[in-house]
């Protein structure tokens, strides 16, 4: 994978290196048209990614010290030269690996497909090719192709098997790209030559000796021209059916746009797309990497890529003995167990019908002329009601997935009210599965006043206004206390509908996480415009309440509240809360 740092002042360098890809390097090419190609893969929702490679072996070490970064990126991270990275494939010896229980563990999970790094920047090929002899059949004590029992037990269990290929960032094979230059005099050569003999080659082998393979997943295209593209993507006609991304490079869209290590905040109209994510902070096997995600956040990334109408690419990054982490192993199990209950408001459906909901997402699913609407409620509501806002129309049924319970509801003017039980099915998300043959009546939705008065603007209700091609603001963190971020672009603003029933003076405070001095912005509402600066808070993660100014509202009534940067004046905020009391 290339890097995805975590520090802000870094991120509109590379821009998460996924979406620009599309934006940079494709401009007119069209994927190849198979009818029906896409289907499979659009109903899937869930897949795995699996980054193995002779990085597991000093897995974030070298030289007795602790490398920063990825553990995959560890040869260029600290500069190893190819003579002293060659050893560590001599000590990568996966004796323990078992495809059959890597796919069961897979398919347990609810997984539909698995992508796997067949070779990553550091140029080792985990199969045994004939084109360059640093593979793991030539150059590990191993000797056996780690790809052959895959697809063998991908088969045999049912599950769709694609192929991650670095086809230009290759530190080892001589004459491959490497993303910030070489640092060794024998990765020199020519790229033409490394692209004639090396990659071109491999992906030909990848392509037909293992049967079908559903997906080709290129990865950072750099120093890749429109004809050294042209030569791997005239491979593509070996598998006709097979889905690609968007990092070939050169002028090809491929089919999928790949987001990384985030979740487009409203999706990405006109394209399929696939968030690939990390369940710590690397993607290959690091040690000292122990900063893992809870299952029940993996759980509900899930949930909100499907109702937004991606796939989550969720990764592994098994040891270099052959084994997945503990971690690892107690999170697909946990995303398991709540699949086998859930996986029907997920698989197959489609993206949610709301713009926003309070309490979760949705997801829907249209048979003829029945519509099944899916409610994920990661907030359990108090006092036995849950209120769809805005959702109107006649429901003929309603019940809980976790046990079929039926559920009684009513419309009422707020929107679709719904009996539920005091305490909740699930903690995480529990599904409530509302049937109609009626089209969908949802109405616009406005935030209230509390009983005392108060406007709160969350992340979770805000619409997001992002230029298009931009990876910019986004509603991220914990779920339960989500925040606005990656606000790094002064061309990104937020906006909230509310609706005021008491007129009067509202001061307007902000809970924020500010690390640099002179945040402007202007907060724009009932045809005023009030400029205000944000409070430097010392970080990211250090949040402080401050007031931003006043405004009177004259008239009650339904009013647009936006918050937008001056251009001149903007450093990326996380956004926590505004408030109007």
């Amino acid at each position: 994978m290339p890097r995805h740092f975590s520090i802000r002042t870094l991120f509109s360098l590379f821009v998460l290196l996924s979406v620009p890809f599309t934006q940079l390097y494709s401009q007119t090419a069209a994927p190849l048209t198979v009818p029906g190609k896409m289907d499979w893969w659009r109903k899937a929702r869930l897949g795995m990614f699996i980054h193995w490679g002779v990085y597991a072996v000093p897995a974030g070490q070298y030289k007795d010290q602790e490398i920063g970064g990825l553990g995959e990126w560890i040869m260029h991270d600290a500069s190893i030269p190819r003579r002293d990275y060659e050893q560590y494939a001599k000590q990568f010896n996966p004796v323990k690996y078992d495809a059959e229980a890597w796919v069961r563990m897979a398919k347990e999970a609810g997984m539909k497909y698995i992508v796997i790094t067949a070779k990553h920047h550091d140029g080792f090929a985990l199969f045994d090719s004939k084109a360059s002899d640093w593979n793991v059949v030539k150059a590990t004590p191993y000797g056996k192709d780690l790809l052959k029992p895959l697809v063998e037990a991908c088969r045999r269990q049912g599950m769709k098997l694609g192929f991650y290929y670095s086809q230009a960032n290759d530190w080892f094979n001589p004459g491959g790209a490497a993303a910030r230059g070489h640092w060794d005099p024998t990765q020199q050569g020519s790229m033409d030559e490394y692209i004639e003999q090396v990659a071109a080659p491999q992906v030909r082998e990848l392509l037909t000796q293992y049967g079908d393979v559903v997906e080709l997943w290129w990865d950072v295209p750099t120093d890749m021209n429109r004809q050294r593209a042209d030569k791997l993507a005239a491979l593509l006609s070996l598998q006709p059916g097979i889905i690609t991304n968007d990092r070939l490079g050169g002028h090809y869209n491929g089919d999928i746009t790949t987001p990384e290590q985030y979740i487009p905040a409203t999706g990405i109209a006109g394209r399929d797309w696939e968030t690939c994510m990390t369940m710590n902070d690397t993607w290959g096997f690091k040690t000292n990497d122990n900063n893992w995600k809870s299952a029940a956040t993996l759980i509900r990334n899930l949930v909100d890529i499907a109702s937004k109408g991606g796939n989550y690419l969720l990764n592994v990054g098994p040891t270099a003995e052959g084994e997945f982490p503990r971690p690892i192993v107690e999170r697909l199990q946990a995303i398991g167990k709540w699949t086998a209950v859930n996986g029907e408001a997920i698989y197959g459906t489609t993206a949610s019908p709301f713009h926003q909901l309070p309490w979760g997402r949705a997801t829907q699913r249209k048979e003829g002329k029945e519509t099944t609407l899916y409610l994920h409620v990661f907030a359990w509501p108090k006092g036995g009601q849950l209120l769809v806002p805005g959702l109107a129309g006649a429901f003929s049924s309603a019940r809980l997935l976790s046990n079929g319970k039926t559920l009684t509801c009513k419309t009422t003017a707020d929107g679709l009210v719904i009996d539920v039980p005091l305490t909740a099915p699930d903690p995480v998300a529990a599904v409530i599965a509302l049937h109609t043959t009626a089209p969908l009546d949802i109405r616009p939705f406005a935030i209230r006043q509390a009983a005392n008065g108060a406007l709160v603007l969350e992340p979770e209700l805000a619409t997001i206004h992002n230029k298009e091609g931009e990876a910019s603001a986004m509603t991220e963190g914990d779920w339960d206390a989500r925040n606005i971020g990656y606000w790094t672009s002064p061309y990104s603003w937020i906006s909230w509908e509310v609706e005021i029933s008491k007129p009067g003076t509202y001061s307007i405070t902000a809970l924020a996480g500010v690390p640099a001095y002179g945040n402007a912005l202007t907060i724009e509402i009932g045809g005023q415009t009030i400029a205000a600066t944000m409070d430097r808070t010392g970080s990211y993660h250090q949040y402080r309440e401050m007031t931003l100014g006043k405004v009177t509202i004259e008239k009650a009534g339904k009013y647009t509240i936006a918050l937008r940067p001056t251009a001149s004046k903007w450093e990326a905020i996380n956004l926590r809360h505004i408030i109007l009391q």
